[in-house]
């Protein structure tokens, strides 16, 4: 039997992550990845980044067809890390070959002096 923590060392074992500062310059860049919170709404009613699509990781696979190609080079986050691990390993399941986490969240995000918008 597996715990969460089992479930989510798991998915980062088979998942790609991004730190901050990566994301950071990646945005700045010509060819921005699209960017998915995937925290819940009461989440990111207290702030998000900029450009962020919010798509709530309990409709993330029926939500997200619709939204971006498989080839998208996409970067999930939600508050820590984790769950947008999971999204991300979901997503791959899902054949979607460039998508990534990252690492340390909204919090590490906010913590790093990152942009927010409300």
């Amino acid at each position: 039997m597996k715990t969460a923590s089992d479930l989510i060392a798991d998915a980062k074992s088979r998942i790609r992550q991004v730190s901050v500062a990566e994301l950071q310059q990646a945005l700045a860049g010509a060819a921005a990845p699209l960017v998915i919170d995937c925290r819940e709404p009461q989440e990111t009613n207290l702030g998000r980044i900029p450009s962020a699509l919010v798509i709530p990781r309990g409709v993330l696979e029926s939500k997200i067809e619709a939204v971006a190609p498989r080839d998208t080079d996409i970067v999930l986050y939600c508050a820590s890390g984790n769950r947008s691990a999971l999204a991300a390993d979901t997503m791959q399941q899902m054949g979607y070959t460039r998508v990534a986490s990252m690492a340390g969240g909204f919090g590490g995000w906010a913590a790093a002096g990152g942009p927010v918008e409300s």
